[in-house]
C-alpha cells in the first residue's frame, strides 16, 4: 500500500497540523479577542462537520436521536468546545505559548487519574508516577518568567492546567455514547455554537481585524477542530492496533516547540524547558504499556 493511503501517514499529517496550533492560537490572538477566535474557530468546524455528514448521507441519522441524546450532545457541546476553549484560549492570551502548550498536554494523565476516580477504574502505580511528574512539570514551568506580573502568570498557569481537566471530563462522559463520531462531533460544534451566538451578545468586543489573525481563526477551526480530528479518525480506522497510531501524538508538543521558537520567536527558559521534559515524561510513563507493546511488535 502507497505511505499516503497508510494509517501512519493519516496520524503524522494529523499530528503535524496540531503541532501548528499553538502558534496559531498566539497569531490569532494578536489582533482578535479569545473569544472572537473561538467563535470563528467553531463556526468554520461546524461546517466542517456538517459537510463531512452529508457526504457521508447520514445527516438524517444524527438528528433522529432521543431526547436525553440531544440533552447529552448539549452537555457535551458545553465542555467542548465552548468551555474548553474559553479557557485554553484565555491562557493563551496571558502566558507566551511555550508555557501554555505543556501545560495543556498533561491531559493524558489528567485523563488517566480522573478515569480511576470517576469510571472507578484501577491506579496502577505507574499512573501516580506519571502524575507526580507532570506536578512537577507544572512547578517548573511556573518558575519561568516573561514580561508579565507574576500573579497574571499563575492565573494563566491555572487555567492552562484546568483546561486539560476540562477537556478529561469531555471524553470521559462521551465514552458510553456509541454514536457516530462525526455526528456527536457536529452536534457539540453546533450547540458550542449557539452558546458562542449567545455570549457574544452580552460581551463587548473589539471590531474584528481582518487580517492575518482573522485567517489564523480560520486555521485553527480546519486544523486544530476540523479536518485534522477526520484525519486522526482515519488513521485509527486503518491501523491495526489503536495503541500503535496513539503514540504518535508525543511527537506533537515537541514538533510544537520547534514552531512557537522558529516562527514567534519566543525565547524559551531553562525552567520551561525542564518543566517541558518532566510533562513528556510523565504522558511517556502514563501510556508505558502501549509504548512497550509497539516496540515489542514494531
Amino acid at each position: 500500500m502507497p505511505f499516503y493511503k497508510t494509517a501512519t501517514f493519516f496520524a503524522l499529517s494529523a499530528v503535524l497540523f496540531w503541532s501548528t496550533v499553538a502558534t496559531s492560537f498566539k497569531i490569532a490572538l494578536k489582533d482578535l479577542h479569545y473569544i472572537q477566535v473561538l467563535t470563528i474557530a467553531t463556526y468554520t468546524s461546524t461546517f466542517i462537520f456538517f459537510f463531512t455528514l452529508i457526504i457521508k448521507k447520514n445527516f438524517y441519522e444524527t438528528f433522529s436521536i432521543s431526547t436525553k441524546k440531544w440533552f447529552f450532545s448539549a452537555i457535551s457541546g458545553f465542555l467542548n468546545p465552548f468551555l474548553y476553549y474559553i479557557v485554553l484560549l484565555k491562557a493563551y492570551s496571558i502566558l507566551p505559548a511555550y508555557m501554555a502548550q505543556p501545560l495543556n498536554y498533561t491531559w493524558p494523565v489528567v485523563l488517566t487519574i480522573m478515569s480511576a476516580w470517576l469510571l472507578k477504574q484501577k491506579l496502577s502505580f505507574l499512573s501516580i508516577v506519571a502524575f507526580i511528574f507532570s506536578l512537577v512539570g507544572v512547578f517548573f514551568i511556573s518558575l519561568s518568567k516573561n514580561n508579565t506580573q507574576s500573579a497574571i502568570n499563575i492565573f494563566g498557569i491555572l487555567l492552562a492546567t484546568c483546561s486539560s481537566i476540562i477537556w478529561s471530563l469531555y471524553w470521559i462522559i462521551n465514552i458510553k455514547d456509541k454514536r457516530d463520531v462525526i455526528s456527536k462531533m457536529f452536534l457539540n460544534f453546533l450547540f458550542g455554537s449557539i452558546y458562542l451566538s449567545i455570549l457574544i451578545l452580552f460581551v463587548d468586543l473589539p471590531t474584528i481585524n481582518y487580517k492575518i489573525s482573522f485567517l489564523a481563526a480560520i486555521y485553527i477551526g480546519f486544523f486544530e477542530m476540523g479536518i485534522t480530528f477526520l484525519l486522526w479518525l482515519t488513521a485509527l480506522k486503518k491501523a491495526i492496533r489503536t495503541d500503535k497510531i496513539s503514540i504518535y501524538i508525543f511527537l506533537s508538543p515537541i514538533i510544537s516547540l520547534f514552531f512557537i521558537s522558529t516562527i514567534l520567536k519566543e525565547n524559551i527558559s531553562t525552567f520551561a524547558i525542564i518543566g517541558f521534559l518532566f510533562i513528556i515524561s510523565g504522558i511517556i510513563i502514563s501510556k508505558w504499556k502501549e509504548i512497550f507493546t509497539f516496540e515489542r511488535e514494531k
